[in-house]
């Protein structure tokens, strides 16, 4: 079971994120004293941080550093601050990614879920790094290769981030900011129009290998893939 630690100071949020989280067997952990943050942490040893920027006494970037001088624990900022400023500060201070108060909770859950699955491997005990497996579905990541049975298709790097994301949360719904994101990471420009035709492109590739109506639109939320194959 992962442990979370909450650095936050308004209870309604902090409640909020501890049921939500509970109810996905994550083990949630508050702060106590917000002047012994860094001793807490310790203590708690947590696999992930969610962390807010205005806290009593010091700022979160103030404890972000202070985490960074003894782990390398994913941080995930929590804001109401949105300017650009902020987000560079707060990934400069040592953070892994951030996210705009208010917020949807499926789209911090997938936030978490992506930072856990690329910092500790969640499913490496089952298979090799390079290969990862689904219900036959064979992903090679260091080639960009999709296999099922005995066809493979090579992918765009493009649509093979946004397959792995897709299918790594089979069955729940991947909020469109979520891939937009696995989109940008490659340092173009993207928008709603290009992540529908990329979406649209994964598609047809997948029905050359046996995987049809796989990749649902979820309108107003984002794309869910299903078992079809």
């Amino acid at each position: 079971m992962y442990k979370i630690f909450v650095i936050e100071d308004d209870k309604k949020i902090v409640n909020l994120i501890k049921d939500r989280l509970k109810r996905y067997d994550y083990n949630v952990i508050t702060v106590n004293n917000y002047s012994n943050i860094k001793s807490e942490f310790i203590e708690a040893n947590p696999h992930l941080v969610l962390l807010d920027i205005n806290l009593p006494n010091y700022d979160g970037f103030f404890w972000c550093r202070e985490i960074r001088t003894i782990s390398n624990v994913p941080i995930i900022f929590l804001s109401a601050r949105f300017s650009d400023m902020d987000q560079v500060m707060a990934i400069e201070n040592g953070g892994d990614d951030y996210v705009t108060k208010p917020f949807s909770f499926d789209l911090l859950l997938a936030k978490i879920k992506g930072v856990l699955r690329r910092t500790y491997g969640e499913y490496a005990e089952n298979h090799s790094k390079d290969v990862y497996e689904v219900d036959g579905v064979y992903l090679y990541k260091t080639q960009n290769i999709v296999e099922l049975k005995d066809k493979k298709i090579e992918l765009s790097k493009k649509e093979f981030s946004l397959l792995y994301i897709l299918i790594s949360n089979l069955n729940d719904i991947v909020p469109r900011e979520v891939l937009l994101e696995e989109l940008w990471d490659d340092m173009d420009f993207v928008d709603d129009n290009t992540l529908s035709v990329n979406i649209a492109r994964l598609r047809k590739r997948l029905d050359d290998i046996g995987i049809y109506d796989s990749i649902q639109t979820k309108r107003g939320q984002g794309y869910s893939m299903v078992k079809t194959w």
